[in-house]
């Protein structure tokens, strides 16, 4: 981020639950705050991501955070696989045998290993697709990767640092089924990394909204 820039981050305080009914029934209002950190936030490299981790109590909160996104049909097409430090481990362990055996290049491979041999806290988010004549299967990819940035969103407004990753393995049948218990029909929509920032990233480039934007009056 640019520095000086504000950005606001909440406190790793613990989080109180709403109340669901409460929730919903209340009316929109403004809130500048959670505006000003849409504008700024930054997603944190799993690379500069350290101890401590939310405990599950707190993670639990982040995940129903998660689950809040767009899903047509309610057919909630995702779920959760929660990777603690030696589930990150097994999983480098079967990534390095996985790309040896599939005859990947040895220095990215190295790369991908580590991801998950300093990783301390991963959720898998699942794509999970149901059969539907209504809704077809790329509504619900877009669901999942909604909460994927969702999880994202949610651990860095709560003062964590958080970053999505996908990767050949995501999609790969034999590390899903042999890593994560994944059905034929499942994949990784993303691997969420979560944990402390250990170091602020720079501020990337951002889109041209100019270039990106056409306004249509009629």
């Amino acid at each position: 981020m640019d520095p000086g820039q504000s950005v606001p981050i909440l406190s790793r305080d613990p989080i109180t639950m709403p109340d669901t009914q409460a929730d919903v029934a209340a009316p929109l209002s403004k809130r500048p705050e959670t505006l000003d950190f849409l504008l700024t936030r930054r997603s944190r490299p799993p690379k500069t991501l350290g101890l401590p981790v939310p405990d599950r109590a707190e993670l639990s909160t982040l995940l129903r955070a998660a689950a809040r996104v767009p899903d047509h049909g309610k057919l909630e097409p995702w779920r959760f696989v929660v990777l603690e430090r030696g589930a990150c481990q097994r999983l480098a362990d079967l990534t390095a045998e996985i790309g040896r055996a599939d005859g990947r290049d040895p220095d990215a491979l190295a790369k991908e290993v580590t991801s998950f041999a300093d990783a301390n806290l991963v959720v898998a988010v699942i794509l999970s697709p149901k059969a539907s004549e209504k809704i077809p299967v790329w509504e619900q990819e877009m669901s999942a990767g909604a909460a994927c940035l969702s999880l994202v969103n949610a651990c860095l407004a709560a003062g964590w640092g958080a970053g999505w990753l996908t990767g050949w393995r995501a999609r790969h049948p034999g590390f899903c089924a042999r890593g994560l218990n994944l059905g034929p029909s499942e994949s990784v929509a993303g691997f969420v990394h979560i944990g402390t920032e250990t170091r602020t990233p720079p501020e990337r480039p951002r889109p041209d909204m100019d270039a990106i934007t056409t306004w249509m009056a009629e």
